[in-house]
């Protein structure tokens, strides 16, 4: 792992531990890379009414967007097992409202070897900011 990827890994594994997972015993850590330099980390946090609960992934853009950035090069997501713990579809959405098309996707699992995906392959042919403005 080059640098940045190993401060994300770092960043995600270290908030991760903080993951709120009563019911699915489940935590995952996301960080964040942003345009400003910084690294933004975010966890999953559960709730009992199961909907109410946040994804990693957008606890992370939460804590990117609160100080100021506005988008996303580069974002690690870390959960449990071997295989690559990926984004729900609906984060990806979340995620692609910041991305570029060369925004990378680091995915693992504690367990196992990263995997990496540009946003245009976890989420092709998506729509996003630019559509709407297509439409105006």
């Amino acid at each position: 792992m080059d640098a940045v990827t190993q401060a994300l890994y770092d960043a995600a594994q270290k908030v991760r531990k903080h993951a709120h997972v009563p019911y699915s015993e489940f935590p995952v850590g996301a960080a964040i890379l942003a345009d400003d330099g910084n690294i933004y980390a975010g966890c999953n946090v559960e709730n009992a009414a199961y909907p109410q609960g946040s994804c990693a992934e957008a606890s992370a853009i939460s804590a990117m967007v609160g100080a100021g950035a506005k988008k996303i090069h580069r974002i690690f997501v870390i959960g449990k097992g071997v295989d690559p713990v990926t984004p729900c579809g609906g984060c990806r959405q979340r995620i692609r409202e910041f991305a570029t098309s060369e925004t990378t996707i680091i995915c693992t699992g504690e367990d196992g070897e990263p995997k990496s995906y540009t946003m245009n392959e976890i989420l092709p042919d998506s729509f996003g900011p630019e559509s709407l403005e297509a439409v105006k």
